[in-house]
């Protein structure tokens, strides 16, 4: 299993995931641009001293990524239309990719990748006042979310 995060824009987030995948062995793919540079003091806070443990591959761009993982099936996150996060079922070699903190993923993105999912939030934002829900998840918190129930539907099937 890898992670792809897609344009991200702030450094303490991507530190965050990086960390995450560095607890799970996950590689970290970033596709840019990035919202930073990879020296950025937040994005190595936020990681803490985990940097060596932390498989990371720069792509210059969608397609380049999408061609370098022809075997993988691209799985998206979005807050909308896709599958819920509980119906999906993994498989090891699955790519999870996220979007940008500000604006998730293009469509044409959505579009090239195998599966859309989503996670469930019961109290979502049902129309453009953000005073009605809430607009999204904190983007390491939704990574944090599907890479834990990806692991544990792979390695922890039927309770064991």
């Amino acid at each position: 299993m890898e992670v792809a995060l897609f344009e991200p824009r702030i450094p303490q987030n991507t530190g965050n995931i990086a960390r995450t995948c560095a607890a799970y062995n996950i590689e970290l793919n970033l596709i840019e641009p990035l919202g930073f540079k990879l020296e950025d003091k937040y994005l190595k806070r936020a990681g803490l001293d985990y940097w060596p443990l932390v498989k990371i591959k720069n792509y210059p761009n969608f397609n380049k990524f999408k061609e370098s993982k022809g075997h993988h099936k691209i799985i998206s996150f979005s807050k909308k239309n896709g599958i819920y996060l509980k119906d999906f079922k993994f498989d090891p070699n699955d790519i999870l990719l996220f979007g940008r903190e500000d604006t998730g993923l293009p469509e044409e993105v959505i579009e090239k990748s195998d599966e859309l999912i989503s996670i469930f939030m019961p109290n979502l934002e049902v129309s453009t006042k953000a005073d009605k829900g809430v607009r999204s998840l904190n983007l390491s918190v939704a990574c944090g979310i599907a890479i834990y129930e990806a692991n544990k539907q792979i390695y922890f099937q039927n309770g064991n």
